[in-house]
C-alpha cells in the first residue's frame, strides 16, 4: 500500500503542492509529515479514538470533524475530500451516519486506499421514531427524496459493539500495513480488554435496578439501552438539530409527569434549549449525557477520551437508573 503511494507521489512531484501536503509515502518526507508512517484519515471522534488506540505510534491518524460540528448533516469541503484522496486508509462509522461518504468515495480514486466501514460487521437497529424527525433538511426532492435515517447508526455507544468496531479497524490497518499488522492486532486486543471492563462496569451498575427508563434529548442511546435492558425515551430523533413538534413535546411532558422521571439528559455540544424548556415545564433536573460525536481538543489534552466520557455517562445515568 505505501509503495503504491510512493509511486503516486513521485509521478506528481513537480508542482504537486496538494499531494505533498497529503500522505507520507514510503521513503519520502513532506513539509507536514516527518515520517513514512501510514496516513489514516477518520471522520469523527469515536472513529479517531478507536483508530489511535489501535495504531499507537505505527500510523499518523487525523480527524475531519471537530467537536461541535453536526455529524449527521455534515458536508465535506474540497480540502477535506483532498485529504481523503491522499490517505492510505480512510475510516468511517457507516453510510447511515456519515451520509456524505458514499458520494465522496464514488467521486475519487480509491484503488490505492483501504476504506474501512467500522460498523460493517454489525447489524444496525431500525429507528422506531417518526421518519420526519431525522430527515436532513438539506435533502431535496428527486434523487434524494424519501432518504432518511430510518436506521440507527450510533453503534459506538454500546461498549460491546465498540469492540467489534475496534477489531474491524485493526483488520483494515493490518491489510494496509502488513509490516505492522501484528502490532495493530495486539493493540486492538489490549484496548478491547479495557472496553470489556467498561461493559462490566455498566452491567454491575444496572444489575437489579427497578427504574430503567431515561429521557434524553437525542435518540442516540438505543444500542446502549438494548445492551443493558434500559428504556430510552427521546425528545428529538436521531438528529439532535431537528426540533420536535408541539404535539410530541406535549405527549412527552405527560409521560415525564406520569412516570416520575427525575432527569432529562442533553448533550453538551448541541443546543439544549428544547430539553431546558421541557425540564422547566415538568420540574425535573437536567444532566449531560454525551453521544461522543465530538470531544474538544482542550478536553482531550486534559485526558478525556471515549472510555472516560462513557464512564461519565454511566455516572449520569445512575441518576435515573436506580
Amino acid at each position: 500500500m505505501k509503495q503504491k503511494k510512493s509511486m503516486k507521489w513521485a509521478l506528481s512531484l513537480v508542482g504537486a503542492t496538494a499531494l505533498l501536503a497529503g500522505c507520507g509515502a514510503a521513503g519520502s518526507t513532506t513539509e507536514n509529515t516527518e515520517s513514512d508512517k501510514l496516513q489514516v484519515v477518520t471522520t469523527f471522534y469515536p472513529m479517531y479514538d478507536f483508530t489511535k488506540q489501535v495504531a499507537q505510534d505505527d500510523a499518523e491518524v487525523s480527524m475531519l470533524l471537530e467537536a461541535g460540528m453536526e455529524v449527521h448533516s455534515f458536508e465535506p469541503s474540497s480540502q477535506m475530500i483532498a485529504e481523503i484522496q491522499d490517505a492510505d486508509v480512510f475510516i468511517y462509522n457507516s453510510p447511515e451516519m456519515e451520509t456524505w461518504v458514499p458520494d465522496v468515495l464514488a467521486s475519487i480514486d480509491t484503488s490505492d486506499m483501504v476504506v474501512i466501514c467500522a460498523s460493517d460487521a454489525i447489524t444496525l437497529l431500525e429507528y422506531e421514531g417518526e421518519a420526519h424527525a431525522h430527515d436532513h433538511e438539506s435533502e431535496e426532492e428527486g434523487a434524494n427524496a424519501g432518504h432518511s435515517h430510518t436506521v440507527d447508526p450510533h453503534v459506538w455507544l454500546d461498549p460491546v459493539l465498540a469492540q467489534t468496531e475496534v477489531s474491524t479497524i485493526a483488520e483494515g490497518l493490518a491489510e494496509a500495513d502488513p509490516d505492522n499488522a501484528e502490532d495493530y492486532l495486539e493493540n486492538a486486543g489490549i484496548y478491547n480488554g479495557k472496553l470489556n471492563e467498561l461493559d462490566e462496569a455498566y452491567r454491575a451498575a444496572f444489575e437489579g435496578t427497578e427504574n430503567r427508563t431515561f429521557v434524553t434529548q437525542h435518540a442516540a442511546f438505543a444500542y446502549l439501552a438494548a445492551r443493558y435492558d434500559l428504556n430510552q425515551i427521546s425528545v428529538t430523533g436521531l438528529n439532535a438539530e431537528v426540533e420536535p413538534s408541539a404535539a410530541a413535546l406535549a405527549t412527552l411532558s405527560d409521560y415525564v409527569k406520569a412516570n416520575n422521571i427525575s432527569h432529562i439528559y442533553f448533550e453538551n455540544n448541541a443546543s439544549s434549549q428544547t430539553a431546558e424548556t421541557l425540564a422547566e415545564e415538568v420540574g425535573v433536573e437536567l444532566a449531560v449525557l454525551s453521544p461522543l460525536e465530538g470531544i474538544t481538543e482542550e478536553d482531550q489534552k486534559k485526558g478525556s477520551d471515549y472510555i472516560s466520557v462513557m464512564l461519565d455517562n454511566l455516572e449520569a445515568l445512575k441518576k435515573s437508573i436506580n
